[in-house]
């Protein structure tokens, strides 16, 4: 069914537009999806045609790049990036030390020859090239396929192509799943590999704020950082080398000094994470009743043991920064979601929904197959979120940061008696290289106090579950029994780190092509956890591959109910998020948070010095209240950013009448809202003004933005940039990053 149908639902998902408008900004667009939303790029006001921001080969497309975990742009032609400070966080880093302490105190190359690595795994992602690979992932599956066969037949030919497409090795391909197995598409990518920290805002601006403001509005954050790309001398990708020279990119985007007011239109362009969009009501409920509580738990865990176990330790403190503030971000993320399930139904919205989606299946006997898949979904969902509270915890018990070195090596060691092509994915000769620089990255992020106290935290957790539920491969592996006490695990967990030499780079990497043999006649006591923990680790594979097979056969069948359905109706339809290139296009606007509570859509460095206490995280460096002292606002000062006598009705949604009038700012815009649709991963993304110039950088939602991964309010969804004005304010008056701005191409 699903083969037969792969034609015509491609065709449906890009007709779908030409016959409605969403009117709405919903949407995270495949780019050659744009070139049927014209009619949407002038409602909202973009200048650029459609079809030319579809196209990854012109201006301003080839101009965005991925990080692997958040988006970035190029602004200038030699190599400048800009993305989140947040997102070069790791980068930051991987240069400081509790003597120079580069997260507080931020950091200004002073030329090119003082640029500092970012890290052994920090990567510039250019997406050249998608290709539709559908016909070639499914067309050649046998119909007798199904569950871990079937799921094993998609990666082998997932494999081929991506080995095709990696025949040049700079270059990084993917084979990536659209409409939850309905579509496949191939991403080809430059890889950059020597990427540079240039110049990063201190912590007190870059996280101004801090975990408190996360997610929140008002917001007042220089949520920005600048690093460079470095390719050979030959133009093309190559390691560090104090030799390579800044990477000339096909196109860098201008920059706009003159920001935006109320209502303009915006394009957002990005490698969004991932959304749920068109998940089903069990799975709301089952993420809010039990998943979600669960990670809640176990983020807070983490969390008290690392402040508990690096209190008076700066070493420690620096070395764990980067995972504090993810983990507190996914946190922060996670406890909004459970509010906004409370004050949105939409576990009702979404069951009302299908309730649609079926009442129209009935219509006619040629959509009974689409009511069976629903159906057949509803069911097999039971069993994946049993087997997924199953090997909760399991999972979590092996999370130590030695003992999963130790299971990936092992891992990399069977693998590699294959031939390349049928190495399970992560362990093919292509991997290599990040493998190893994740073994060396971890040196700066690891010290061994730590890494045992949060495994004697998650091995509680797992022993705290009912017999039954515990795995008897790491119970022996450890010597844990009934009888064993807290003071016995601890012992035991204790000399574990005595006697392993895994907690030294040099040694994690030299196990990197050891034979099976090796590892098994090892003493270590990491590797020799994972090797009796294995058979189990491959026993669970195989389960959750088999669930994941037959989930691939029936998604992609619902999906398909679900295009129809929208196809009918003459509503646009667009993938779930999953890592790669999308476009937003969006207004400037402020929203409705709150019964008579609305928020404009600008703050300001007025603002900014009103919420300084001289207190983390809410402290303002010297330099930037002397210069607001001062009134030294350069270019940047606005009076206000309304549009005086404009009718409500002209704005997208959750106009109120204060949004019609001049909205003040006088001094520097330092944030501004806009309706664009994104989620995590868009972080860094540059925001264009309808020309296609850089105007801000996206790095947040708002609080009640949070539910939009599952359900997009366009009355109260919002997202959170960082202003060009202030950006450039700070560059131009604070930091004296003048020559920086020298690069880049200003308009004004």
């Amino acid at each position: 069914m699903i083969k037969k149908n792969i034609i015509t639902t491609s065709l449906a998902i890009m007709g779908v537009v030409a016959v409605g408008s969403a009117y709405a900004d919903e949407g995270q667009w495949q780019p050659h999806q744009l070139k049927q939303l014209q009619s949407e790029f002038d409602r909202v006001g973009i200048e650029l045609p459609a079809s030319q921001v579809a196209d990854l080969n012109q201006y301003p497309l080839n101009a965005v790049v991925g990080l692997g975990y958040c988006s970035a742009s190029f602004v200038s032609p030699k190599g400048l990036a800009v993305t989140n400070h947040h997102c070069a966080y790791g980068a930051i880093q991987n240069n400081s030390t509790p003597e120079n302490n580069l997260i507080e105190k931020g950091f200004l190359a002073a030329g090119l020859s003082k640029e500092l690595p970012a890290g052994p795994q920090e990567r510039l992602y250019v997406t050249e090239q998608v290709d539709d690979v559908t016909e070639r992932v499914l067309g050649n599956l046998p119909a007798e396929l199904h569950g871990k066969a079937r799921f094993e037949a998609i990666q082998a030919n997932r494999k081929a192509l991506i080995s095709e497409c990696e025949s040049d090795p700079n270059y990084r391909c993917t084979v990536r799943d659209f409409h939850h197995g309905l579509e496949y598409f191939m991403i080809k990518q430059l890889m950059i590999k020597d990427v540079r920290l240039v110049y990063a805002p201190a912590e007190a601006l870059g996280n101004f704020g801090g975990d408190i403001d996360n997610f929140e509005y008002p917001r007042h954050t220089a949520d920005f950082t600048f690093v460079r790309g470095y390719v050979g001398k030959d133009g093309k990708p190559a390691d560090y080398s104090e030799d390579n020279v800044p990477y000339e990119p096909k196109s860098f985007l201008k920059v706009n000094a003159s920001g935006v007011s109320l209502g303009d239109g915006v394009l957002v362009a990005g490698y969004p994470g991932r959304t749920s969009r068109y998940k089903l009501a069990d799975e709301v409920n089952y993420s809010a009743s039990w998943y979600y509580p669960t990670l809640l738990n176990t983020y807070n865990m983490t969390l008290d043991v690392i402040a508990k176990q690096s209190e008076g330790d700066e070493q420690a403190q620096v070395k764990y920064a980067s995972r504090v503030k993810s983990t507190n971000n996914r946190l922060k993320k996670l406890e909004g979601l459970q509010d906004g399930f409370k004050v949105t139904d939409i576990p009702g919205i979404k069951a009302a929904q299908e309730q649609e989606y079926l009442a129209w299946f009935a219509q006619s006997a040629e959509r009974k197959a689409y009511a069976e898949s629903y159906h057949a979904l509803k069911s097999l969902l039971v069993e994946a979120h049993a087997q997924q509270q199953s090997h909760f915890y399991f999972d979590y018990a092996k999370r130590a940061d030695l003992l999963s070195t130790a299971i990936r090596l092992y891992r990399l060691a069977k693998e590699s008696k294959k031939p390349n092509a049928e190495r399970e994915m992560g362990y093919q000769e292509r991997d290599l290289p990040m493998l190893k620089a994740r073994l060396e990255r971890l040196q700066k992020q690891f010290t061994p106090e730590v890494d045992k106290a949060l495994w004697l935290s998650y091995l509680g957790n797992y022993l705290a579950q009912d017999k039954a539920a515990q795995v008897a491969a790491l119970n022996n592996g450890l010597g844990i029994t009934d009888t064993t006490t807290q003071a016995e695990l601890e012992a035991i967990i204790a000399d574990f780190y005595a006697k392993t030499e895994l907690a030294d780079a040099a040694t994690r990497v030299s196990w990197i092509g050891k034979s099976v043999a090796e590892f098994e006649a090892s003493n270590d006591p990491f590797i020799k956890l994972a090797v009796a923990l294995y058979d189990t680790n491959m026993a669970q594979e195989a389960d959750e591959k088999e669930m994941a097979g037959r989930l691939a056969e029936i998604r992609p069948q619902y999906m398909q109910a679900v295009i129809a359905f929208n196809n009918a109706k003459g509503k646009p339809v667009y993938p779930d998020a999953n890592g790669t290139l999308r476009v937003s296009y969006a207004q400037v606007d402020g929203y409705p948070a709150a019964d008579a509570v609305y928020k404009t859509p600008f703050t300001s460095l007025r603002g900014l010095v009103a919420k300084h206490t001289g207190e983390k995280p809410f402290v303002v460096t010297d330099k930037v209240l002397e210069a607001y002292k001062k009134q030294a606002f350069g270019a940047y000062y606005r009076g206000d950013l309304g549009l005086p006598g404009v009718s409500c009705s002209l704005f997208s949604f959750g106009c109120e009448p204060e949004a019609a009038k001049p909205l003040e700012v006088n001094s520097v815009p330092v944030n501004f809202l806009s309706s664009a649709d994104t989620t995590g991963g868009n972080s860094g993304s540059p925001v264009m003004n309808g020309k296609g110039e850089l105007v801000g950088l996206n790095f947040d939602s708002t609080y009640e933005s949070i539910t939009k991964d599952w359900y997009f309010n366009a009355k109260i969804t919002r997202a959170i940039h960082v202003d060009i004005r202030y950006m450039l304010w700070l560059m131009e008056e604070v930091d004296n990053a003048g020559y920086l701005l020298d690069e880049m191409t200003l308009v004004k």
